[in-house]
């Protein structure tokens, strides 16, 4: 296929009808390698792949890495071969530095059109509103310039009327160098040119249940999808389709793109070898524990179950086999840590069990409302002058690790053990595999990079 589908810049002042303002998506390229590389150049033109937590499986992959058929989540050992032959550069994921880097990016995208015109969808995507009259063609690859050169990332951007058709045109920005990083989806002409291009597994919001039942009924494309009557897409796709069919077709249906606040929030970790000591779990399990309250208070929300779950290690056959789960429902919905960790130390207390070695734990709170609207039970331990307390000392812990940096005060149930080596206290992410970490070069002093 060629490098350019030929689809040729938009008008200057608005899509097809002009009636309303077009949407950008700001997207950036392989997130996670770029940022290795911003602060690594020796890695430019590389095949690189970045790992999951305790470098388990593929999670990110360069360009290179993606041609040498390297694929997302395949485990790291199966590809050991092929890394070593065409030196493959490994990194074990580092979400520190991804977040600050990609905090970057989103702040210079707030500034660029003004307050509100900014939706943050991913760590590494957002959504622009454009209500102002421009060549969009020369505003997208200015601001690709501007956030290169400010911050190194690479970005790509699509522009069309509707958000799911900025999705297909950030699409086409990627994969063909011929549109400078700029793809703009414009009038009819274009619209047609692009959705019969556009598999259907790559429509925003099809998920590959959704391209199953397209591929069964004979759907390969975005135009074919649109083709359907509105009636087949709703009995088939109920109204989420109707409004994906609608965005197609250049009818701005989707208001928004944020999802509001999450229905349950899970925290979950596999371990670096194997465990099974009953103080170590409990250990990992209040810090999983934490940091769901953390998240609770950042939405403000509040939550009425907390469930706690431990798996051993599926693969070794040769050892017991167990997984097992417990849920406590709070009387009165919480979102402090001391409440949050006290549950989940009682579900885990439940659901433990020795003489297994446990590989994967996870916390996960549910029954999440606004903490707005708690109504207290007439049961419950804590007087209301308490839980007040309690929601204040969470709110000076979280303030403090915000300064400070994550896990600088905690419970004591969550304390780490100091390093035999170093001597240092460890922390959450100390216990966490990660032989091929690069530096937090933007977050921490002592890692700051070096100019020779």
């Amino acid at each position: 296929m060629n490098d350019n589908l030929s689809i040729t810049p938009a008008p200057s002042t608005g899509g097809e009808s002009g009636k309303g303002p077009m949407y950008a998506v700001v997207d950036c390229d392989n997130c996670f390698v770029s940022c290795e590389r911003v602060f690594q150049p020796e890695l430019l033109g590389k095949p690189v792949v970045v790992l999951s937590n305790n470098d388990g499986c593929v999670v990110a992959r360069s360009n290179e890495a993606k041609a040498l058929g390297i694929k997302m989540g395949v485990p790291i050992y199966q590809i050991k071969e092929l890394c070593l032959k065409y030196d493959v550069q490994i990194r074990s994921s580092n979400y520190i530095l991804y977040a600050d880097m990609s905090n970057r990016v989103m702040s210079m995208l707030r500034e660029e059109l003004g307050p509100g015109k900014m939706e943050q969808y991913s760590i590494d995507e957002a959504f622009l509103t454009i209500d102002i009259k421009c060549d969009f063609r020369e505003w997208g690859e200015g601001l690709v310039a501007k956030i290169g050169k400010w911050t190194g990332m690479p970005v790509s951007i699509g522009i069309a009327p509707t958000r799911t058709l900025a999705k297909a045109a950030t699409w086409f920005a990627k994969k063909w160098k011929g549109y400078n990083k700029v793809c703009i989806i414009g009038d009819e002409t274009q619209r047609e040119k692009a959705l019969k291009a556009l598999p259907v597994d790559e429509i925003w919001g099809i998920g590959w249940r959704g391209m199953k039942k397209c591929e069964y009924y004979g759907i390969n494309t975005a135009w074919d999808f649109t083709e359907k009557s509105e009636s087949w897409i709703r009995r088939l796709f109920t109204i989420t389709g109707v409004q994906i069919w609608k965005e197609l077709r250049g009818q701005s249906c989707i208001s928004t793109i944020l999802t509001g606040d999450k229905q349950s929030i899970c925290t979950s970790r596999s371990f670096d070898g194997m465990e099974n000591d009953e103080s170590r779990l409990e250990m990992f399990i209040s810090n999983y524990a934490a940091h769901c309250a953390q998240k609770l208070r950042a939405q403000k929300s509040v939550c009425s179950m907390v469930t706690v779950f431990i798996q051993t290690n599926h693969f070794r056959e040769d050892l017991p086999q167990k997984d097992a789960g417990f849920t406590v429902t709070l009387l009165t919905p919480a979102n402090s840590t001391q409440e949050v960790v006290g549950a989940a130390i009682r579900a885990f207390r439940t659901c433990y069990k020795k003489g297994y070695q446990y590989k994967r734990a996870g916390v996960i709170v549910s029954g999440i409302t606004k903490q707005t609207a708690i109504q207290q039970n007439l049961f419950d331990e804590l007087t209301p002058e308490q839980r007040k307390k309690l929601n204040k000392l969470s709110e000076v812990v979280d303030t403090i690790n915000l300064r400070m940096g994550n896990d600088t005060m905690m419970l004591g149930i969550q304390q780490f053990p100091k390093d035999e080596k170093t001597g240092k206290q460890q922390n959450f992410r100390d216990l966490i595999k990660h032989d091929h970490r690069s530096k937090c070069y933007t977050t921490d002093i002592d890692e700051l990079i070096e100019v020779k």
